[in-house]
């Protein structure tokens, strides 16, 4: 609900691994609600979430421990550098990294050495979406929950990022993207999920 309008109702979708649920609709139709509440950030109104069979509000912490969330906002600290940035959020969600990670992480969304030091506040808001979601380069968690992860990217980075997801679901891995734009990956490993608000 916002407000007094109910945004979805009676979404019954599975997503198997191997497979990302591209998410779309108009602005305001409840896309970044749902996926809150598949991190479990926002508690549905009615029905369950469920996880290898096990509503998530009953695994809490354990159902976290499987999922990598980059939200609509880049989730980057301006007076961090790129580098500090990606390594707080790899302790705080328990992904492995070092340095050298850390950096190919960032060389591998087309961020260039010489960005790596600075403060995130001086980057372009398509370098600290990079920085954002740089986070998938050493990402080991099997579900990614990625909202607008194409926002504020040139042509070439989304190309990355799209490579980065496909290699994912080819991992066993699964996602779930909202987007305006097409997921440009083979028909057979997307299902789409429209609501219309």
């Amino acid at each position: 609900m916002r407000g007094e309008r109910r945004l979805f109702s009676n979404v019954n979708v599975t997503v198997q691994p191997g497979t990302v649920l591209a998410v779309v609709g108009e602005n305001g139709s409840g896309k970044t609600s749902l996926l809150r509440m598949l991190t479990s950030l926002l508690p549905p109104e009615e029905g369950a979430i469920l996880w290898n069979g096990q509503d998530i509000r009953q695994l809490k912490e354990d159902y976290s421990a499987h999922l990598t969330y980059i939200g609509h906002l880049n989730g980057v600290k301006d007076d961090l550098s790129a580098i500090e940035n990606l390594t707080v959020t790899a302790d705080l969600t328990g992904d492995q990294h070092s340095l050298p990670s850390v950096q190919e992480a960032l060389e591998s969304v087309g961020l260039k050495r010489r960005v790596h030091h600075l403060p995130t506040r001086v980057l372009s808001q398509g370098q600290k979406r990079r920085v954002a979601l740089a986070r998938l380069w050493l990402s080991t968690h099997p579900l990614w929950l990625l909202d607008e992860p194409f926002t504020s990217l040139d042509t070439a980075a989304t190309g990355l990022v799209t490579e980065r997801i496909r290699l994912h679901l080819q991992s066993g891995g699964l996602a779930v993207v909202v987007t305006h734009h097409e997921v440009a990956l083979p028909p057979e490993v997307v299902q789409q999920l429209r609501l219309n608000g």
